[in-house]
């Protein structure tokens, strides 16, 4: 006879996060690893003033095993915890906080997924040029929070060089000196030139907000892109952007926005139960749940 079933309770803190895909995308998998996983949203954003400190109590004092964070709190969150993995220290934000034995140790999972993602992709085949090999020109179209994730992931996948590129040139050189370590010819400013840097690169990883259902649009003309050249997007709500529809059009390859969804997640649930998630189930459910006709618009993993 079997015991009864490890219980886990497990959170998710920000704003304006009602309509996250991510209580179904946990349970959903935690179920088909034998576990009792219950994990409900904490939504902030009508409060004045958050105590942070004492949400991370409370959450404790209920049993909680750990607690996703999001929009506004990946920086904030630091302060409140006793512990940080080597991959907070080097991004200076966190996306899950494991808690119990008297200590919280804080973890970034958006860096790990992403990578996992775009490095199956590119070992699958993504490119027609260098697939299955990281060495190459990369152009990284957004700085903002997940563009810490992002190109963390770049630098560790080993490209020869990695250019980040926004419209708000003090974000590009925020990201550079948190990166000060890397020194250029691996680690470049665009310098604004995103148009010129287009036909010399072998990738470009999206990582701005232009294409989200609340911001329709594309943030580069994928018509100077090489042909064999890939793109991988970070948003998907929708799945399917404009960005990566102009791009396959064009025959190019892509990675959807879910690569990143899925394994920030997938991670997440490894770190908190010490269990290996099935990641291509995962992605199936995660695309039921995206093209579900009552699926909401939810938050993106662009709000870090």
């Amino acid at each position: 006879m079997t015991g009864p079933a490890r219980r886990y309770r497990v959170a998710l803190l920000g704003n304006g996060i009602r309509a996250s895909l991510s209580p179904a995308l946990h349970m959903t998998e935690a179920r088909h690893l034998g576990l009792d996983y219950e994990y409900r949203t904490v939504d902030l954003i009508d409060r004045t003033a958050v105590d942070l400190g004492g949400e991370l109590r409370r959450l404790e004092d209920d049993g909680y095993a750990a607690t996703n964070v999001t929009h506004p709190f990946k920086q904030s969150v630091l302060d409140h915890v006793t512990d940080l993995s080597p991959t907070v220290r080097r991004l200076g934000s966190a996306n899950l906080v494991l808690l119990g034995s008297g200590r919280r140790v804080a973890h970034n999972t958006d860096c790990p997924g992403f990578r996992g993602a775009l490095a199956s992709f590119l070992a699958a085949g993504g490119a027609e040029a260098g697939a299955g090999s990281e060495a190459g020109t990369v152009l990284q179209v957004g700085a903002g929070g997940a563009g810490l994730a992002t190109v963390a992931a770049l630098l560790d996948l080993g490209f020869d060089t990695v250019v980040v590129h926004d419209a708000v040139p003090a974000a590009v050189a925020a990201l550079l000196d948190r990166f000060a370590a890397v020194p250029p010819p691996r680690l470049l400013p665009s310098g604004g030139a995103l148009d010129a840097w287009l036909p010399r690169v072998d990738g470009v990883v999206h990582v701005t907000p232009v294409g989200m259902a609340e911001h329709p649009g594309v943030a580069l003309d994928v018509d100077r892109l090489a042909p064999t050249a890939w793109v991988a997007e970070v948003v998907y709500r929708p799945l399917e952007t404009e960005l990566l529809r102009r791009a396959r059009a064009r025959g190019l390859a892509t990675l959807d926005g879910g690569g990143m969804a899925v394994g920030q997640a997938a991670e997440s649930l490894r770190l908190i139960t010490g269990l290996e998630p099935d990641t291509a189930r995962m992605h199936a459910h995660f695309r039921r749940l995206v093209a579900g006709p009552d699926a909401p618009a939810g938050p993106d993993p662009l709000e870090a």
